[in-house]
């Protein structure tokens, strides 16, 4: 019997120590559970990342495919990796521009900087995404805006001193089990409580203290309402705003009526009032998709930010903490070079370019100059200034906006939406046959091990990109890229950046098995960031920040608006979020089956007469301005009226979705835009009669 191996999960961001044992005859996994030695979790798991690790549904891709005379038919790797070579390599012919790159929050930090390596260094190439931009480029701007700097404040280490877990769209029950273990625990405590804000009544909100719902796609107008109302009602901690922060008094001059605003949120100036109170205690504001994936998502965070900053709950026990997405999202920011360099080094700045070059042993004129339009931009460039695409443990054929558009323009492990619409597949290892690490999203270092084989011809994401390299642009790597000796490259040069990651070593994870940063040194790891403890220790409170001024600042966006509001032709809202039993753009865990419309019961009866049955289900269409998708209908109470629910993790949902984004951070307008419920067999028999025409 093999050994067990401990590793991290990749589910979610939590980053739960895991062992691992392969099964004794063949690949795969025989055992997977919580590592009790893991100071991460300390042996607590769930089921959803047990399960999906030990026995993952969806097609595993085991030998290489191209495809000739319109199908994808398996190859040798080597004939492969030479098409897509010459693909690449003839694109580039044309401009670094013609090539684009797409990565993923589920590569390790080893294979999340070889790509951007790659991308960046050899390619040079603006059209680049890690796959950030589709869940935490708002909260990473806005963290930026206040402090300088990218990720939370807070650890897992403030959880339990909290006095208000304040969760603002986002769903850490479904989405971050472990977690939300440790929230609600702390949230039972006689002095505490658990306060949720999102239209839905989640399953955070129904064990919540208070659930505050909100008209979908408001979250900006209710957070400015508290703020307004912490003004008027002098909950303002001054002494705090005075000695670390700066741009408070503009900020006030462009609040707005808090009733004004809380009636555009569709909530209760007394709903505004308790949540303006919950801040006079210390408080940990979560948030999630539900705030980022927004047109207003930056001015949104930024504005939670403000919340904490005016309240002086940026001490520990408290802050902004934002809930990251994709198991390794956290690693991305911090080495992909998607949108700061290593390190969170500024994309811009001359002397961190200068740095990053020498580095890797590229002219710095080879860099590109901006880190590019995000993900939605880049499938817009697609047959205009894009002529290849390399896509990496990312599924945008399913996963973004507006998906039949970025299908028609695009026209892995598991095979997926985009697979099919490929030129080459190189099948890569998956989790528990990959050596690596992975950032969680409280900053914290962990290894990632192999527990098992692959099949012949099966290589990781790494080797993958190493020996793409080697073909296209030779030399780039000096060697066939080697996770340890990767990590230490990626480690050095984020020496002396906020995100200081040159103390960690594999040895010292092998002793500690995680460490978060910034670790500058062997002995050294991070707490919470910006608040000098020693100081506070000898009866004195300073904070530093990464600003120009060393402060702490305000942001001043005061109003948002719906990018597409209901009308007549489309009265009802849409909204998408996760289930907790499903993957992602679901290639590991979706059936066949159309996806669950949850809509209140209210909802139902007015659209009574367009739900057809069939076999005892109840079927409707859910229509917006770009596409339909057969649905069945599931009646809740828990869906406010006028607002239909769906799952992000089938694969026609993002057809429905807008293709708009944030103006500062390019992430998408996921969480709503407008729709109407038509009768399955009218929109099947119009489908026909256009098809005969």
């Amino acid at each position: 019997m093999t050994d067990l191996v401990p590793t991290t999960c990749m589910r979610c961001a939590v980053g739960c120590g895991h062992v691992q044992r392969a099964v004794d005859v063949g690949y795969g996994l025989d055992v997977v559970r919580g590592n009790p030695a893991h100071p991460v979790n300390e042996g607590l798991a769930c089921q959803r990342g047990v399960s999906e690790t030990a026995d993952p549904g969806g097609e595993w891709l085991t030998r290489p495919l191209v495809r000739r005379d319109g199908d994808l038919v398996p190859t040798t790797w080597e004939t492969a990796l030479e098409r897509a070579a010459e693909g690449l390599g003839a694109a580039l012919e044309n401009g670094s521009d013609r090539v684009a790159v797409l990565g993923s929050g589920q590569q390790t930090n080893e294979a999340a900087y070889a790509l951007g390596k790659l991308a960046r260094g050899g390619f040079g190439t603006r059209y680049y995404d890690a796959n950030t931009t589709l869940c935490m480029a708002s909260a990473v701007t806005a963290y930026d805006d206040a402090f300088g700097s990218d990720a939370p404040p807070p650890t897992y280490d403030d959880i339990p001193e909290a006095e208000t877990h304040l969760v603002w769209g986002a769903n850490p029950a479904a989405a971050h089990p472990v977690m939300f273990r440790w929230i609600r625990r702390s949230a039972t405590d006689d002095d505490a409580e658990l306060v949720v804000v999102d239209p839905v009544e989640s399953e955070t909100a129904a064990v919540a203290d208070r659930h505050v719902a909100l008209e979908p796609g408001t979250d900006l107008e209710l957070a400015r309402a508290v703020l307004a109302r912490i003004v008027e009602t002098d909950r303002v901690d001054e002494a705090f705003v005075d000695e670390a922060t700066e741009g408070f008094d503009e900020l006030c001059d462009r609040l707005p009526d808090a009733a004004s605003a809380a009636s555009t949120a569709g909530v209760s100036l007394e709903a505004v009032d308790d949540l303006a109170a919950a801040f006079e205690r210390l408080t940990l504001v979560y948030w999630g998709m539900g705030i980022n994936q927004s047109v207003d998502g930056t001015a949104a965070a930024g504005a939670l930010i403000d919340l904490c900053l005016a309240t002086g709950n940026l001490r520990p026990a408290s802050g902004p903490f934002s809930l990251t997405g994709q198991a390794n999202s956290m690693g991305t920011r911090v080495c992909s070079s998607k949108g700061s360099w290593p390190g969170h080094r500024p994309f811009a700045d001359p002397e961190h370019r200068e740095t990053v070059a020498q580095a890797w042993g590229v002219p710095v004129s080879r860099l590109p100059d901006d880190p590019g339009p995000g993900p939605v931009g880049i499938v817009d460039a697609v047959g205009r200034d894009v002529e290849a695409v390399y896509a990496v443990a990312t599924n945008p054929a399913a996963g973004l906006p507006d998906a039949a558009t970025a299908r028609e323009r695009l026209e892995d492990a598991f095979r997926s939406e985009t697979v099919e619409l490929a030129d080459v597949v190189l099948p890569a290892a998956t989790w528990g046959e990959s050596e690596g690490t992975a950032i969680n999203m409280e900053r914290t270092v962990s290894r990632v091990r192999a527990a098992t084989e692959t099949p012949t011809g099966v290589r990781t994401d790494l080797e993958w990109i190493g020996l793409l390299a080697d073909r296209v642009v030779p030399d780039l790597f000096d060697e066939v890229p080697e996770p340890e000796a990767v990590f230490e490259e990626f480690a050095a040069l984020t020496a002396g950046t906020p995100a200081d990651c040159s103390g960690i070593r594999y040895e010292r994870l092998e002793a500690e098995l995680a460490v978060r940063w910034p670790a500058p040194s062997p002995d050294v790891e991070g707490g919470y960031r910006y608040y000098d403890a020693e100081a506070a220790e000898r009866g004195s409170e300073r904070w530093t920040f990464h600003t120009p001024s060393g402060r702490a600042r305000f942001s001043t966006v005061v109003a948002g608006s719906l990018p597409e509001p209901v009308d007549g032709s489309y009265p009802y809202t849409l909204t998408t979020a996760r289930e907790s039993g499903a993957y992602n753009t679901g290639v590991r865990t979706r059936d066949d089956d159309p996806p669950a419309a949850r809509v209140s019961p209210a909802t139902a009866a007015s659209m009574a007469s367009e739900i057809e049955e069939r076999d005892g289900d109840r079927y409707v269409r859910v229509v917006s301005r770009r596409a339909s998708v057969l649905a069945r209908v599931l009646e809740d109470e828990s869906i406010p009226d006028g607002v239909v629910w769906l799952p992000i993790h089938h694969p026609s949902v993002n057809d429905l979705t807008l293709p708009a984004v944030d103006p500062r951070s390019k992430e998408p307008n996921y969480k709503q835009c407008a729709v109407r419920l038509e009768a399955p067999h009218e929109r099947d028999a119009n489908a026909a009669v256009e098809a005969s025409v």
